[in-house]
């Protein structure tokens, strides 16, 4: 259970605090948690609130690394995927890509079929573990009949084909964060939500817990741990430097955001869509929940990382390029429902260029406190390896010996209604529905409306739908007036089209 009770939680010690409810910030609690220990995570704002909410959610397995040869990242890749589809099939399943190709550069069938034939060699071990339905087939080379059969709107005049591959995706990322902390806490995790850290507590150079701020009342509180992990993602280099010093290779910000259209896709995979010219973007469109979800658009950033809203110039930008490589598309005519917009990491001031390797940074080698640790992820598939890593340092440092194999299984998942779902017991069994709203308001640290449309369920996806569902909910939870309104105002800033973030 994620109760959330922050003066309960100051009265005990911990073997580590871990900054920040994304998705790496929950791996790093989940990892340490089913390896014996005891962390706290704390997050400033809710779970999975911000560049994990607004992923394009697909989970690449490596195939762009074969381009450069980066065979270790490759391996990784494909081995964290499989962790992903072995260990979350109820939320993670296979998505069959097609890229079509015209002739030119890689995009060429000699090219992408030595590609592929290469991808299914390396990722023999793809689908080890994995559950019959989830595992991925094998990728080939489509003639461009057979292309234009997987999706109509392909136009086989001067193609060579289709390149055909299996990824994986995530319709529901903050569901899946969820389930990680909820996984953390049934292995001894705690984890708090709204709880802001202010400052560090040392003793004699060494970490000895932080200080952190409830936003919701104003309570300040002491939490003690000998080791803290700072995983606050975009805010990561911020929290660095209030708590050691400004390390910029920590965090350079770039712009990243995808498109949800209200458009109906006309195709049932994911294209990979390339405009015919020199140095045109790869773009990835599939169909998520009925529309068109499309990315990722990157765009060099200066400036504070709070907001992270692309201005209408680069969101028309984007969808152009998008109508540049598939003119059935229309993209530019469909109205945006959202902009799914976040920072990653870049590896130099100012560019596009994204950084290829997370960083764990032990602040006490660099002159800082011992025991505090700084991570900067970089793709959330990934997340749980640099877990890994970075636990294996703090392991070792602490004295604690090897890194532990895990010991505590995954509980059963959450059974989450969808909202057609919702609806129906709405009026057939509103009794029934009041009491699993409840529980799940209580069991996963609900504070806002938000939370539970948006981070808990997809309820508050659907913006046609989203004012009755709002109010169906405030209903069930029996808020008044005041409550209510001031829920619905901070849902309609959180579920903006623009700057949801």
């Amino acid at each position: 259970m994620m109760r959330r009770d922050p003066r309960h939680a100051a009265a005990f010690a911990y073997d580590l605090v871990v900054v920040g409810g994304g998705i790496q910030g929950a791996m790093v609690a989940l990892e340490a948690a089913r390896r014996g220990r005891r962390p706290l995570l704390v997050e400033r704002n809710d779970f999975g609130g911000a560049t994990s909410w607004n992923s394009l959610r697909i989970v690449h397995g490596g195939l762009r690394y074969l381009q450069t040869a980066d065979l270790p990242r490759f391996f990784e890749s494909v081995a964290e995927r499989r962790w992903l589809l072995r260990h979350f099939p109820d939320l993670v399943r296979p998505l069959p890509c097609l890229m079509p190709l015209p002739g030119n550069g890689v995009r060429r069938a000699s090219v992408m079929r030595l590609a592929l034939l290469a991808n299914d060699l390396l990722g023999a071990t793809r689908n080890r573990g994995v559950r019959a339905d989830r595992r991925l087939p094998p990728g080939g080379i489509l003639s461009p009949e057979a292309a234009r059969a997987r999706h109509p709107g392909v136009d086989p005049v001067d193609l060579e084909g289709g390149a055909l591959w299996y990824d994986a995706v995530l319709p529901n990322a903050p569901r899946l964060v969820m389930e990680v902390l909820r996984w953390a806490a049934r292995a001894g995790a705690r984890v708090l939500n709204y709880l802001e850290v202010t400052g560090l507590i040392t003793v004699r150079g060494r970490v000895a817990g932080v200080r952190g701020l409830d936003r919701e009342t104003g309570e300040e509180f002491e939490f003690q741990a000998p080791v803290v992990v700072n995983c606050a993602g975009p805010w990561c280099r911020a929290l660095a430097a209030r708590l050691h010093r400004d390390v910029p290779a920590l965090f350079r910000p770039s712009l990243a955001f995808n498109v949800l259209l209200d458009r109906e896709p006309p195709f049932s995979l994911a294209l990979a869509l390339t405009a015919r010219r020199r140095g045109a973007r790869t773009y990835f469109a599939y169909p998520w929940r009925g529309r068109l979800l499309a990315g990722t658009y990157h765009a060099p950033w200066s400036g504070p990382v709070d907001d992270p809203s692309p201005d209408e110039r680069l969101v028309r930008e984007l969808l152009r390029e998008l109508d540049d490589a598939a003119p059935f598309l229309d993209a530019e005519s469909a109205p945006v429902l959202r902009v799914h917009a976040g920072f990653l990491p870049a590896d130099a001031d100012g560019t596009v260029r994204l950084a290829t390797r997370a960083l764990v940074l032990d602040h006490g080698r660099a002159g800082g406190p011992e025991g505090l640790y700084s991570v900067s992820g970089v793709k959330f598939t990934t997340a749980r390896r640099v877990a890994e890593r970075t636990l294996r340092r703090v392991w070792a440092r602490q004295g604690w010996g090897r890194l532990a194999r895990p010991i505590v299984p995954r509980p059963e998942p959450r059974a989450v209604p969808e909202l057609d779902e919702l609806e129906r017991l709405r009026r057939e069994a509103p009794g029934l529905l009041r009491s699993r709203l409840q529980s799940l308001v209580v069991e996963e640290a609900v504070v806002h409306l938000d939370d539970l449309l948006l981070r808990r369920s997809d309820w508050g996806l659907d913006p046609g739908r989203l004012p009755s569902v709002a109010d169906a909910v405030a209903d069930l939870l029996g808020w008044d007036d005041i409550r209510r309104a001031a829920e619905r105002a901070r849902l309609a800033t959180a579920a903006a089209p623009l700057g949801a973030a």
